[in-house]
């Protein structure tokens, strides 16, 4: 798949996205939570796999985020879940920043 720029979505600005803290952004129907760990910027499902709580109301700590809800805690950079009561990894995306902006590619 080519890495044209039709396949890359703008879905905030550098600005927009505190150091080692995260924003909840929507693409269509995908809600996304988005991250900025010591300049670097990640992209995961912005929906916990567990409980349907928002991730960017939770808690990021070095590279995980703790849901609000029932404490449970993902691997940022990998969606991978860490620690109870969730099981199920978080859907990652591409993360691409150009500029000022940036982007995301969904699958």
């Amino acid at each position: 798949m080519s890495d044209d720029v039709k396949e890359w979505r703008e879905v905030a600005k550098v600005a927009d996205v505190p150091e080692n803290d995260v924003i909840q952004v929507q693409l269509g129907e995908t809600c996304i939570a988005l991250f900025n760990l010591d300049g670097r910027h990640y992209a995961t499902s912005g929906i916990c796999t567990h409980a349907h709580a928002l991730l960017a109301q939770g808690y990021v700590q070095d590279d995980t985020i703790e849901c609000p809800l029932h404490q449970g805690v993902f691997h940022i950079p990998t969606g991978r879940a860490m620690a109870a009561p969730v099981t199920k990894d978080l859907q990652t995306y591409e993360v691409k920043v150009d500029g000022e902006r940036i982007l995301i590619r969904l699958p």
